[in-house]
């Protein structure tokens, strides 16, 4: 029997239009969204949400959203930035899930939609509450989805996971 495993994943907080930059890549944060991030970052450490080993996209935005963030993931927090989760779809973000070794008991990927909402779409069999429908309805910016993961990572499928949590910064302020 494999031990239960947690995913979080987080779609990067609200960044701007309004910073002349050379690419998608490059745009910061909005004031709205360091906000955002900031309540987040509150919830995860009330709901003590610590996970070992966090992949974040090296876009700016999701780095930023990363950093403010940091403090409430505890010491134990491994970070990986890669730039293939810049843009990643669902099985490309289901291909990195499955590489994650089996000593990562708890992971947190920081990303981008569509790639995160689908994820989170495609792997929750179930959910309490109305997560799953509110999920359906919209993945905002900011927007949170912890699952319970029954398997080893590499053995994860479709509708294999459970939403635990699905939070919202509206629901945080």
């Amino acid at each position: 029997m494999t031990e239960a495993r947690q995913l979080t994943l987080l779609r990067h907080a609200k960044s701007t239009w309004n910073e002349p930059v050379a690419s998608d890549h490059d745009r910061s944060l909005a004031p709205r969204g360091r906000r955002a991030a900031r309540l987040v970052a509150d919830h995860l450490r009330d709901a003590q949400i610590a996970p070992t080993l966090v992949l974040c996209s090296s876009a700016r935005r999701t780095q930023e959203t990363l950093e403010l963030i940091a403090p409430a993931l505890g010491p134990q927090a491994v970070v990986q930035v890669e730039r293939g989760l810049y843009g990643a779809s669902v099985g490309e973000l289901l291909d990195r899930v499955h590489d994650v070794s089996d000593s990562v008991s708890s992971l947190m990927i920081v990303g981008h939609n569509p790639g995160i909402e689908d994820l989170a779409a495609t792997l929750a069999g179930a959910g309490a509450g109305d997560g799953l429908d509110r999920m359906a309805i919209k993945f905002p910016t900011a927007a949170l989805a912890v699952l319970a993961v029954p398997t080893a990572w590499r053995d994860l499928a479709p509708g294999g996971a459970t939403l635990a949590a699905y939070v919202v910064p509206r629901d945080l302020g």
